[in-house]
This record gives structure tokens, sequence and C-alpha cells, in this order.
């Protein structure tokens, strides 16, 4: 690894701009910050997406960070700035999210744990406020606190499914008043999506102090403002707001910053982060969580209207492992012309992703993410079916050959991105309903005929509406696994009605949050957590996250 401060370097940042940990990852002090949001983004931006992923993902960062190392062999200017690790997945199926192969971004064994304490920061900043919420029952202030209407749960960076649903307060007066609560994971908090959707401290502190809480007695609403604990939490985050600075496994530079969930929350690294990247480097690769329909989705509609900005190009990651999924084989055991009889139908997933790109404005780069047990013969269907959507691909070998394997895609994509393109294009307007805004993203990007809403969304807009939330955007909170809410629904499904079962008002990171189907915000771990291969070895080395 190079020094980090030599990779800063690269960028046109100095060493006293640096907060070191350690000799190779530092973050940007303020004072870098304040000089690059004078200097303004000038780069041009490569969102990486996917097609709806199976159960491991298909390599998404990998491909990013490929790209990058390709795009950089090429005498690119370019720089990376995608979301941090959250621990969850690590121990549970998905594995690491710093990469694969010889496409990583390092230190990665630190990166995937502790790297420099946000994931805790946003913790620690979560459940202040669930404290305070709880003290203002207790004690009983200046207003009262309704006991029964608190919205704000506790948080913690891992998989646990035993505490989706709690009691707190047990134990007699001593020890607070009784209730029922529950736990999301770090990466679900609104405090992680404010993180990453302030543009500087006032705007981070702005956001805090409008998370709404829960309501008092006569009705009222009660916010993070209202109970005083606005400063706390922004001191709490002091150093978690500023980007983190790592590299790939190659040299180049990567901003490694925020990581909210790209099914539950908007799944893109901060504002902050991505902005530096583009005031210091000529290319920008960016990533979204999950496939287009989510990730990619709420990256347009909510963190571009947000930051003023938008890539100049896009790429879909598909694999031959996923289409096969989506034309049926779910198990992956199929051979020869029945595999590739199976890709072939699954290949409408990928298509119906081309277009929800095309409806943002861009014609995307497929980048065919390759694994050794691909045959010559699947990869190349793959290369038919795009050719005859008129539609460019490039095959990505950056797991097994680093950069080298991922030049082809970096020609391609930095063609792409110097084509010009009409600009921000966004799905629905704000002044729209609510109702009318998520049939707009279900009818265009995941293709269902309509949106139904339960009584209880139906009264949370409602609510929402009175307290003067509809104009927010919004983030649908979905699985991943299909275009529709029905986890088993592969390929592409058609004429389906996507169900709303409620809606949360995440007015702090400033969007409306309807959930849909099996969803939940507290992953469980599977029967064989990750966790079971992974050790720390006699000479302090942590091995086996995969």
């Amino acid at each position: 690894m190079r020094p980090i401060i030599d990779v800063a370097k690269d960028l046109g940042i100095a060493p006293d701009e640096l907060m070191l940990f350690g000799p190779h990852m530092a973050k940007l002090t303020h004072a870098a910050i304040a000089r690059l949001n004078a200097k303004g983004p000038t780069g041009k931006i490569v969102l990486v997406s996917a097609i709806n992923p199976t159960k491991f993902g298909e390599g998404k960062t990998t491909v990013s960070i490929g790209l990058a190392q390709g795009m950089r062999r090429r005498k690119l200017n370019v720089a990376l700035a995608l979301r941090e690790p959250s621990l969850g997945p690590i121990f549970g199926v998905k594995g690491g999210g710093t990469g694969g192969g010889k496409s990583k971004v390092e230190p990665s064994s630190r990166i995937n744990m502790h790297f420099t304490g946000d994931m805790h920061a946003v913790t620690a900043a979560h459940n202040l406020l669930a404290a305070l919420v709880d003290n203002a029952v207790n004690f009983r202030g200046d207003f009262e606190m309704e006991h029964r209407q608190i919205l704000w749960r506790r948080v913690l960076d891992m998989n646990d499914r035993f505490l989706r649903k709690i009691l707190i307060g047990i134990g007699g007066k001593a020890n607070g008043v009784p209730r029922e609560d529950g736990f999301d994971i770090t990466a679900a908090s609104e405090v992680m999506a404010v993180l990453c959707l302030a543009k500087d401290i006032p705007d981070l502190k702005a956001r805090l102090g409008r998370i709404l809480v829960g309501f008092d007695t006569k009705g009222g609403a009660v916010t993070a403002g209202k109970l005083n604990a606005t400063g706390a939490m922004a001191a709490l985050l002091a150093d978690a707001i500023l980007p983190n600075l790592a590299q790939t496994m190659e040299g180049g530079p990567a901003f490694v910053h925020g990581g909210p969930f790209g099914n539950i929350a908007h799944g893109c690294n901060s504002i902050i982060a991505t902005r530096a990247a583009a005031s210091s480097a000529d290319y920008v690769v960016t990533e979204a969580g999950f496939g287009f329909d989510l990730g990619a989705e709420k990256f347009f509609d909510i963190k571009c209207r947000t930051a003023g900005l938008w890539p100049s190009a896009v790429v879909i990651v598909a694999t031959v492992r996923a289409l096969r999924f989506h034309g049926g084989d779910t198990l992956g055991k199929q051979t020869g012309a029945e595999a590739i009889a199976s890709l072939r139908k699954g290949i409408a997933n990928l298509e119906k992703h081309v277009e929800s790109a095309r409806a943002f404005g861009f014609d995307p780069v497929i980048a065919i993410n390759q694994f050794t047990q691909d045959s010559e013969a699947e990869l190349v269907e793959i290369d038919k079916a795009c050719a005859e959507r008129n539609v460019v691909c490039a095959r990505f070998r950056g797991f097994a050959e680093g950069g080298a394997g991922a030049e082809g895609l970096a020609d391609k994509v930095a063609e792409a991105a110097g084509r010009k393109n009409a600009g921000p294009k966004f799905l629905y307007e704000l002044e729209a309903e609510p109702e009318d805004k998520i049939r707009a993203i279900a009818r265009t990007i995941y293709g269902a005929k309509d949106v139904t809403f339960t009584k209880e969304a139906q009264k949370d807009l409602d609510r929402a509406r009175a307290l003067g939330h509809s104009k927010l955007p919004i983030c649908v909170a979905k699985t991943q696994m299909s275009l529709s809410d029905d986890a088993s629904a592969f390929g592409r499904p058609r004429d389906f009605e996507l169900t709303v079962r409620s809606v949360r008002i995440a007015a702090g990171a400033g969007y409306l949050l309807p959930l849909t189907g099996e969803i939940v915000t507290m992953p469980g771990l599977p029967a064989v957590p990750a966790s079971n291969s992974i050790d720390l070895t006699d000479a302090g080395e942590v091995v086996g996250i995969h």
C-alpha cells in the first residue's frame, strides 16, 4: 500500500489537510472540505448500479473498484466514492463491502471492521436521541410525551432478529415507563441518511433538528430539536461527517464514507464525499445500493436532487449467475442448453433496468462481471442480447486481473461519459402528491400496474400532509431480490400491484419512507453465518472476511 499522504497528493490534497488514522487511512479536515467546496465539483460522475442480485450479490463494488483501476491504467485522473461496509452483512450472508480478488479498497480488513469509527458515531448519536426520548417520557418537562406514539427506535450495527421487537422500561418505576420498542440496523438509521445527505455542518444540524421522534399527548409533533438533542448529536458526529480517504489495491484514491442500506434507506455514499471526489478528480466512480430499481433510482431522485449533481455515465452490472437465476435456475445447478435457456429468459430483468436507465436519459454500459465458472457460450449469449437491444457491453475480469481486466470496460465508460446528456431528469415533481410520486416509481422503474395503500399507509400519508411533509421525495423500502415487492417474483414481473404497508416520515433525512412487502429494518443471521470463518491470527491480522 502507498502512504495515504501520497495518495492524497494525487488529488491535490496537502498533508496538513488530512487527519491521519495510521499510514494508510485518513479523513479530510474541515479546512480541506471548505477549500474543495469553494472550488466546486467539475469531475464527471460515473454511477455503477446492477440488475436485481442473488443473495450473494453480483460484485457491484468489485466492478466499481476495478473500473476505477482500469481507468487509472488508461492514465485518467479518477477517484472512487463508495459506501462504508456494515458489520451486519459482514458477519451474515453477503460478506465484506470492500470489493474482492484484485479489485479491493485497502486496508480491507480495517475498513470492513471499525474503520475510522463512523458507524459507531452514528449508532451513538441515534441512541442518544432514543435515550432523550424516554427521558422526556420519564420526567415530563415542558410537554408530556405520549409514550404510545414514539416513532424513534434504537439501532445496532449487527444482524439480530431477536431485537426487532422488545419491551423496555420494565422492573419498576426507577427503571422508566414500560413500553414496546425495537432495534433497526445502524445502516437503516435516519441519522445515517442525514449524515450522507447533509452538505455541511449547518445543514447537518438543521436536518438532525427536524427528525420526528413522536408526538405529545396533545397530538403535537416532537422533534429532536424540541428535545434539545441537536447539538449533542452533532458533536458525536463531528468527525463522522468528514470523508474517509483510502486506496485501491493499485494505489488509486478512494473516498469511503457513509453507509445507508439500499433496500431500506437510500443506498448512496455521502454527498460531502462525492463532491470532494468530483472537486479533486476528473472522473468519479460511485455506486448505489443493490439493483437499479433501488439504489440508482434513489441516487437520481434523492441524492442528485439534494446535491445538485448529475452523472455523466451509468454502468449496470450483470452476471451469468443472476441472469440464470432470473430465468428460473434458482439453485444455479443447470448446465448446457438448459442453462442457456434460463439465461435467455433472465435477460428480461436486465432489459427492464436498461429501460429504467433510459427513463433518466442514459444509455447504460453493461458490465458483465465474469466468474470462473461462466462458459463462453453463456457470455456470448449476453453479448448478443445487448447488441440486439443496442446496448454497449464489456466483460469485466477485475476480480482475477485487477485494473488490467477492466481496461475494455474503462474505455467504453470514458466514451459514454464524454457524450453530452440532457442533465437532470427526475421521475416526479416534488409538488406532486406522495401517492402519485410512489406510483411514478412503481410504474416506471418496477413495472407495476398500480399501487395499493393499506389503511395504515394511507393514515401515515395523511399525517405527513398534515405536518407539511408531503413535498418530500420518496425512498421506497423494498426487497432487492425482485423488481416487485415479492422477493420470490424473479425475472421481470408484469401486471402486479405494489402494496405499501406503512410510511415513515424521515423529516431529517428529507424523504418519506414507504415500506413494502416483507422488508425488515433489522436483518437476521443465516443458519451458518459468515462470522464462523472470521478470525484473528497471532500476528494480529483479521482473516476470513469474504
